[in-house]
């Protein structure tokens, strides 16, 4: 692991900005970042802030996959949600072990979502449950009434079960 560089800052800035929103990059990665590079391709692979895993850059689309610490990170620092899907309370112990959203349990979601986007998943009080993939747009999750919504990543109680191993 190495601190990141200033080019290196800029550019994951960059991509959280386009990713969930302006300024988003600056709240995810502060001045003090550490990164760890591929040693196939030497591009820069995982995001470390403290020692904590906040983000993967996938090397297929060079977008970001958060981890609960970013997620935490993003809605710690701003007001306004980004790439968020709201579910209904009486599924948030399911979506916290990991199981998938339906688009059935979905409450609100960001419009601008749109499939294969990188999610943040809140019950109604804006509490962080998991993080995951979009398989549908954010219009489709709110219209649809069968159907994955949501391809969970990592739900919260996952965090929680191997952190006491």
């Amino acid at each position: 692991m190495k601190t990141a560089d200033q080019s290196e800052l800029t550019k994951l800035r960059s991509i959280g900005n386009y990713q969930f929103g302006k300024s988003a990059g600056n709240a995810l990665f502060p001045s003090r970042i550490a990164i760890v590079h591929s040693r196939k391709t030497g591009k820069i692979r995982f995001i470390y802030l403290n020692g904590r895993l906040l983000a993967t850059l996938r090397p297929r689309d060079g977008q970001l996959a958060l981890t609960l610490q970013g997620a935490r990170l993003l809605l710690k620092k701003r007001k306004r949600l980004p790439a968020y899907v709201t579910i209904r309370k009486d599924v948030s112990d399911f979506i916290k072990q990991g199981r998938n959203v339906f688009a059935k349990h979905v409450v609100h979601t960001d419009a601008n979502l749109r499939p294969e986007d990188e999610v943040i998943i809140v019950d109604e009080d804006r509490n962080l449950l998991a993080v995951g993939r979009a398989a549908l747009s954010g219009e489709e999750m709110m219209a649809f009434k069968s159907g994955i919504g949501v391809h969970v990543r990592r739900g919260l109680e996952e965090e929680n079960e191997s952190c006491r191993s």
